[in-house]
């Protein structure tokens, strides 16, 4: 009885499972991708009051074992027990949605073909009791033929009766499996007949909500609105948590290195990991409440109807709606936005995603953008109640947006692409984010942030540290040590190829490590002034440093670059994964670079002329 009982859940996107799957396991999961494919996997935990182990897998939302995208693929080849390296699970929780069984009735059904053991849970019991909504569970189990179970998946408890009616009982006998001649549909209809009592097919909240959400010009001017507070909360909101941050690390370095001796190892402290890393360090806040807001309007079933607003203008330029969730996600980290363009369909469609989403503002480049802002741009408000630097952070996106829209259409037009593509797509009913998973969301992002910080960026501020410390000057020296360094003859060597959009050797220098990861631009930045004798306390003091020395043309040709720039080498790696081609990255990363060096030049030259 205490043996481990492997359990997948599956079911369709937006029917709670991962919520419920958040629920179960809380901490105790653990993310990583499929051996030889991009999708991911989650697992985790569950100790049932018997001391069962429940060793749970959250499977990719799947429509239908028909896979369209490798991640329904995925979903089908690990319940049909055919993944490589993949042992078929002993049993199946097929989460969903009770407010609209209609939709997923039929993928139960279609998991219910396989003969495997399973169990149906009816999540969102508590909001189908508020529509009126009635489910005869009794009359249901029996017409299934398996254990039907009623989950509420963002409240605590409110999957207690799945776990105890998976601990109390043997492995469930397998269904008697449905024939595979047998009308999905029909059979939908049938059992929402003799056991679901529903008195609106729709909420009225989601009705009156969707009127106005969804209204060509008012659904439009509030998405409109909606992001542009977002960008104004995320340069307010995190100002005191960042002066906090900042003080920390001035703190922290002066005590860690206050009784060291002058030497190799107390530069390597002050002018490799706090010049370096803590500069980068300071903008966790901004990330995090980027990503709150992402995770508010995606937990709330507002990010389908975004890409419903969007779709018309985006097939204009070349995409689809449905490329609007895997771009949003991109704003986050442009590696989950290419992998998540897997559920659109049509491969034109995605590959011109794909090329397009590097151009979506990273989280990585925020702290480029707010350094260089709150450097060059003054601390006022606009009309009395907008914030400039908030402003000038959420123009910068919008170039990003805009500019993907812009070399979508010239790609669409390339190819010649005149055929239409239909978005049909799910509107999930209107929901209360739970503060659960926002949490478990933000906690999931700061520990990649960090383990960056603590790792690659960590690494390669060491690594650029080294570059600028050796070979040492001559004695006859006259200029700070980093310029007769490996580094600084790096940086001397590329700066005629960037004058002209007027970068200096220091800016040449903090692009190499950049490649790695955007925000280790800012902390070899801090790490190559604090080294040229500019500021023993550069890790709190580059922006001001920085406007002291740099021409505003500087500070906005270096905005305009990142608006543009190559993308990290991780994407490209991704983007080989995902496309299987070279050619695709070679046209990526040279696109990226032309555009990135032409608006730099244009800014540049122009900035320069007016200034």
């Amino acid at each position: 009885m205490n043996a481990t009982l492997r359990v997948a859940l599956v079911g369709n996107p937006n029917c709670g499972k991962t919520a419920l799957f958040n629920q179960l396991t809380g901490s105790r999961q653990k993310v990583a991708n499929y051996a030889g494919a991009t999708v991911e996997r989650k697992e985790g935990r569950v100790l049932a009051p018997s001391g069962r182990v429940l060793q749970l897998l959250d499977l990719p939302g799947a429509y239908s074992f028909d896979a369209t995208s490798p991640d329904e693929a995925i979903t089908r080849d690990v319940c049909h027990g055919r993944y490589p390296g993949e042992a078929a699970p002993d049993l199946i929780v097929c989460v969903a949605d009770a407010t609209n069984l209609r939709l997923h009735l039929r993928f139960v059904l279609e998991v219910q073909r396989l003969g495997r053991p399973m169990v149906l849970a009816l999540n969102m019991m508590d909001a189908a009791a508020r529509r009126g909504i009635h489910i005869d569970i009794g009359e249901l189990e029996r017409r299934l033929g398996i254990p039907v179970i009623e989950t509420v998946a963002v409240q605590r408890g409110g999957t207690s009766r799945l776990v105890e009616a998976l601990d109390r009982q043997a492995l469930p006998a397998p269904p008697a499996a449905l024939p595979e001649g047998t009308d999905l549909h029909a059979a939908v209809r049938t059992l929402l007949a003799a056991t679901v009592t529903m008195p609106t097919r729709t909420g009225r909240i989601d009705d009156a909500l969707d009127r106005v959400a969804l209204h060509p010009v008012w659904g439009l001017t509030i998405l409109a609105v909606m992001m542009f507070m977002i960008f104004q909360a995320v340069f307010s909101w995190a100002a005191p948590l960042q002066d906090g941050i900042e003080l920390g690390v001035a703190t922290l370095g002066e005590w860690s290195t206050a009784q060291l001796p002058d030497g190799v190892l107390k530069s390597l402290l002050i002018d490799g990991v706090f010049a370096g890393a803590g500069s980068v360090l300071v903008f966790l806040p901004q990330i995090l409440f980027l990503f709150l807001f992402i995770l508010i309007l995606e937990e709330s079933g507002y990010l389908p109807r975004a890409a419903f607003l969007l779709d018309r203008m985006m097939f204009k330029a070349g995409l689809t709606g449905r490329a609007f969730i895997p771009l949003l996600s991109s704003f986050a980290c442009a590696i989950p936005g290419i992998m998540a363009t897997r559920s659109i369909q049509d491969p034109r469609d995605r590959l011109t995603t794909i090329l397009v989403a590097p151009l979506m503002t990273c989280s990585a480049r925020l702290p480029v953008y707010t350094l260089l802002i709150a450097a060059f741009i003054p601390e006022r408000s606009v009309a009395g109640v907008f914030n400039l630097q908030g402003i000038v952070l959420f123009t910068l996106y919008f170039a990003g947006v805009a500019s993907a829209l812009i070399v979508a259409t010239v790609i669409k037009r390339f190819r010649g692409d005149k055929s239409e593509h239909a978005l049909l797509m799910e509107l999930p009913s209107y929901r209360l984010p739970h503060v659960r998973d926002i949490a478990i969301g933000l906690k999931e992002r700061a520990v990649i942030f960090l383990k960056r910080v603590g790792g690659i960026i960590l690494t390669l501020v060491v690594l650029l540290w080294v570059l600028a410390s050796f070979p040492a000057p001559p004695p006859d020296a006259t200029l700070p040590a980093i310029d007769y360094s490996l580094a600084g003859k790096i940086g001397h060597f590329m700066q005629p190829l960037f004058a002209p959009i007027g970068f200096n050797w220091q800016i040449c220098i903090a692009l190499i490590p950049g490649l790695a990861a955007r925000e280790v631009a800012v902390s070899a930045l801090g790490t190559v002034y604090a080294m040229s004798g500019s500021d023993d306390t550069v890790a709190t003091q580059l922006g001001p440093l920085i406007a002291q020395q740099w021409p505003l043309a500087t500070a906005l040709s270096l905005l305009a670059w990142y608006v543009f720039a190559p993308q990290c080498l991780s994407t490209l790696a991704v983007i080989r994964r995902e496309t299987n081609s070279w050619k695709m990255v070679a046209i990526a990363a040279g696109y990226l670079f032309a555009l990135a060096y032409a608006a730099s030049f244009v800014t540049f030259q122009i900035a320069s002329a007016l200034s």
